[in-house]
């Protein structure tokens, strides 16, 4: 049976601690994505989200394994925000200790591929409630060639 989606907005409140967390830090990418269509939109856009990361000791692994501390990922942001437009709705989210899975419908469209993908996000928090990792799991048909360009450059792990 499929999950229904939902939007973001509507269910927020229906959660607290990390969960609430993560639900926070996806509204705050999205109002930033949507803002780096703005001339010069800077990296340091992405300090209400570091607000939420534990940045000395943050890594993010993508959907192509790709490693990322914090000042990388918020220049692959950055670079991404100012290309995309994209929106995602809520499917389910399921909070265990310091662990949160978040899955979504992300909808995007980069470099004028447009897709619709499945996501799960796992986000580890440390003691203190910051994020230390995130690992991205995605369906989704093959993309674009063109699509993959903004990876160019970045370590791939085995």
């Amino acid at each position: 049976m499929a999950l229904a989606l939902r939007d973001l907005d509507e269910v927020i409140g229906d959660y607290t601690g990390l969960s609430r967390v993560v639900l926070e830090y996806t509204q705050l990418m999205k109002k930033l994505v949507d803002a780096g269509k703005e001339p010069g939109f800077p990296v340091d856009s992405w300090a209400p989200v570091a607000e939420l990361v534990a940045v000395d000791s943050f890594e993010r692994i993508g959907p192509f394994k790709e490693v990322m501390n914090w000042s990388e990922y918020a220049e692959f942001l950055t670079q991404w925000a100012q290309r995309s437009e994209w929106e995602c709705s809520f499917k389910r989210v399921t909070e265990i200790g310091n662990l949160v899975l978040l899955e979504l419908e992300e909808r995007s469209t980069v470099a004028g591929f447009s897709s619709a993908v499945n996501s799960a996000t796992t986000f580890e928090f440390d003691a203190d409630g910051k994020i230390v990792n995130l690992a991205v799991y995605l369906q989704m048909q093959l993309p674009d060639p063109e699509m993959l360009k903004s990876y160019e450059g970045i370590q791939i792990t085995e």
